[in-house]
């Protein structure tokens, strides 16, 4: 049986004079982008010419809508109303589809994120309203959510088709929930340590928590954070590993 796994990462995240990320070279290594909307990251030329470099090297394109948050970079815990989530997923999604159509082509999916991506796993009134926008936007896109959260819940209640992810460079509780960035244990440096934990998520269904206990997880895609400093290495290496052990990357397809 031949096994595929999709490799995306959050790219498109500079801002002005200010760059963040090695995207020309990351992007060569997976298969879905997450592209930056303007609110946590990214300006208008910078979607521009990401939608132009993901075209050019044939990875899916999907919306990244985070919190307005610049200042934080989308990573701090803002207090939201559903409505307002909905609305500004509305706002983003089409913002990055204008540049999308300027190349002639179309996004894919759409991953919420940073701190709306989590408060979104845990909290199924947010998980609705992005859900919704994104139905109401265009049914046809696919949505990525934490593997198991709410918001995997609530694409499916509404009928869009889910991809669940799971991260190379994060660690996980007990309740499935990643570990907090503000924790000293919150992120995996050691790539032979993220790799064992990649395969196990793939091959066997099974993560370790921090607590110690193993949790079962369905692994549709594989994120690795664009904005690391170590991130091109790592999805270098990611990607030959998994293909040496003949898991092949390929980005989900819309059924």
């Amino acid at each position: 049986m031949k096994r595929t796994i999709d490799l995306n990462s959050d790219i498109g995240e500079s801002f002005g004079a200010y760059q963040i990320g090695n995207d020309a070279e990351v992007i060569k290594y997976i298969s879905s982008a997450n592209i930056a909307c303007g609110y946590h990251a990214g300006d208008h030329n910078v979607m521009h010419e990401t939608i132009k470099l993901a075209v050019k090297e044939k990875v899916k394109i999907g919306a990244h809508p985070g919190l307005p948050d610049l200042l934080g970079f989308g990573r701090r815990v803002l207090q939201v109303e559903p409505n307002d989530v909905y609305n500004f997923t509305i706002y983003q999604l089409g913002a990055l589809e204008g540049f999308a159509k300027l190349h002639q082509t179309t996004l894919h999916h759409v991953k919420p994120h940073g701190a709306l991506f989590n408060m979104a796993s845990t909290d199924i009134l947010l998980a609705r309203a992005i859900a919704e926008a994104v139905y109401d936007f265009n049914p046809q896109l696919l949505l990525f959510g934490l593997a198991g959260g709410k918001l995997i819940q609530a694409g499916q209640e509404i009928g869009l088709q889910v991809v669940e992810e799971v991260f190379a460079d994060r660690t996980y509780q007990a309740d499935g929930t990643l570990t907090p960035r503000t924790s000293p244990n919150a992120i995996i440096t050691d790539f032979d340590e993220a790799l064992e934990r990649v395969y196990r998520m793939i091959l066997k269904g099974e993560v370790e928590t921090i607590e110690g206990p193993v949790m079962p997880i369905n692994a549709q895609t594989v994120c690795v954070h664009g904005d690391s400093t170590h991130a091109l290495d790592f999805v270098k290496r990611l990607k030959l590993e998994l293909e040496k052990r003949e898991i092949q990357v390929e980005c989900v397809e819309k059924k």
